[in-house]
């Protein structure tokens, strides 16, 4: 029996009056967050939710996330929570595809109506039967058949429950992830994966009740790095999670000051923003206000991930602050931990690290076959409690990358005489902006749809700031007009905004193999 869920369960027994959330002013105890997260599986109980059952979330990084998060899990339903820059369609897509009985969203703001894309999505999916929209201030309650008011919803439930028992093997989460071609697929995590993987970040990195670490949560909790390795491991802990819900490199560091900030985990643009927020401060004679020796005093671990971190970020962060950031790797399909630098050796710029604790890692070729030898490259593959139990619905796509509890990842690497890994090269045309992962044919098969568009190819192209950006390469219908600016406009209402592409060449041709497939490879080297 094991429920994820005990992870915030424990801490709230054990620590009742210690905070566990803060966004602003507002500060939440374990005891306070138990208990909310209580009444929002006494309503899913009440509206029919089962056991087994599918329930969506969007919500960016607030109070309600981890509130309706362990909610949904003590409930025995399954988590999916959604990225927050879905539009309409894709959501309508995602509650489809994982089955969602209910949807959970903020109503967001004008610059992103969160609840506005939520509504059209749930209205486009009969099967998902409530909406319950988390409103701010004194706005209107939302209106609709099967679309709730959260607040009202959970007004007067009972913030007492047993939690649902759970086996170790069933679904606890399914993140939404997918390679170059198809649509997202939902990777299906099951508690043993998640609570394992949360416990191996607190053994890696060094965490435990006793130290009373503060976390800032910059990193979107949708995402499986600030999942897992922040708020998981975070309150199975005790530690204090102080919420971010958009980075802005200048609040961060001034969080950090304020609250003491112990741990902070980010993508390498974030360090990249924070060193340039420091540069900024100190041309316009302002450094003072920026106390960098308390943040150096009281930060004891940085932690980098989702994109290769620049050598110079590493080295530049560490004479800042005095603390050297830590990298690592994983996937959405390894809860996402899997290797990592390892604290007692030395750091080696530009590599993943070694397999964490219970994983093993080894290159393989096209059948399987264990590629040996220092810097021979192969596919990266990985076995161990943190992979997933296979693609929602899709046993073929599982079979393609699981072969005797083995996961290819889908990326090239070189490992070293000392057993160091490097990635050499994605396997396939997976575009990271950001952080986020960004699948080249999904916006390909978007830009089809325009009337205008007779063919199109997407590349990732290098950039200072997101790491990579987004070029598209189109070919026009004949007698079509249209203006890379209004494409790109056009593209910007249709899709998630850390998906549409930046920039749009216009061309006659495109490379292609002998089978009619386009050469990207050659369009990267037109740029």
């Amino acid at each position: 029996m094991l429920n994820l869920s005990v992870l915030l369960e424990d801490s709230a027994r054990r620590y009742p009056h210690r905070d566990a959330l803060v966004l602003g002013d507002v500060r939440i105890t374990y005891a306070e967050l138990d208990a909310r997260s209580n009444q929002v599986a006494n309503l899913l109980i009440s509206r029919g939710i089962e056991p087994g059952d599918t329930v969506a979330m969007s919500f960016p990084n607030v109070l309600e996330f981890p509130i309706v998060y362990y909610g949904i899990l003590k409930a025995g339903a399954v988590v999916v929570p959604l990225n927050i820059m879905l539009k309409g369609r894709e959501i309508a897509y995602h509650l489809a595809d994982s089955g969602a009985k209910a949807y959970f969203c903020a109503e967001g703001t004008d610059e992103l109506p969160i609840g506005e894309f939520g509504r059209a999505g749930f209205d486009a999916t009969p099967g998902c039967r409530d909406l319950f929209v988390a409103t701010t201030g004194a706005g209107a309650a939302p209106v609709g058949d099967g679309v709730t008011a959260l607040d009202a919803a959970l007004a007067g439930r009972p913030g007492v429950i047993a939690s649902a028992v759970r086996g170790p093997d069933d679904t606890a989460v399914v993140l939404y992830t997918s390679g170059t071609t198809g649509k997202p697929k939902g990777a299906e995590l099951s508690h043993a994966n998640m609570v394992m993987n949360a416990v191996t970040a607190n053994r890696l990195f060094d965490s435990n009740p006793i130290r009373r670490d503060t976390h800032l949560v910059t990193l979107p909790l949708f995402h499986s790095f600030g999942q897992t390795v922040v708020m998981n491991a975070g309150l199975s802990v005790g530690a204090t999670l102080v919420l971010l819900p958009r980075f802005e490199a200048d609040a961060a560091l001034r969080l950090m000051v304020q609250e003491s900030v112990t741990v902070f985990a980010g993508v390498p643009t974030m360090y990249w923003a924070l060193l340039g927020a420091l540069d900024a401060a100190n041309r316009a004679g302002t450094a003072d206000i920026v106390d960098v020796e308390r943040i150096a005093g009281t930060i004891r671990r940085a932690i980098s991930g989702g994109a290769a971190l620049p050598v110079e970020i590493l080295t530049r962060f560490a004479d800042r602050f005095g603390v050297q950031i830590l990298e690592g790797y994983g996937l959405s399909e390894t809860s996402p931990l899997a290797l990592f630098s390892d604290p007692e050796r030395d750091s080696r710029p530009g590599s993943i690290g070694v397999p964490v604790w219970g994983i093993e890692a080894r290159l393989v070729d096209d059948e399987w076959n264990t590629v040996t030898g220092p810097d021979r490259v192969g596919e990266l593959a990985l076995r161990g409690h943190n992979v997933m139990t296979g693609y929602l619905g899709r046993p073929e796509a599982t079979a393609e990358v699981m072969r005797n509890g083995w996961f290819r990842t889908g990326d090239l690497a070189r490992r070293d005489e000392d057993g160091f890994y490097y990635i050499v090269d994605r396997a396939k045309d997976l575009i990271v902006r950001g952080g986020f992962n960004v699948y080249p044919r999904e916006i390909e098969e978007v830009l089809l749809t325009h009337e205008a568009v007779s063919l199109a190819a997407v590349i990732g192209v290098p950039d200072e700031s997101h790491g990579e950006e987004i070029k598209a390469f189109v070919i026009l219908e004949p007698g079509a007009h249209i203006t890379e600016a209004e494409l790109i406009a056009w593209c910007r209402e249709q899709m998630a905004g850390y998906k549409y592409p930046r920039s749009i060449e216009f061309t006659t041709v495109l490379p292609m193999t002998a089978t009619g497939k386009i050469l990207k490879r050659e369009l990267a080297g037109r740029v």
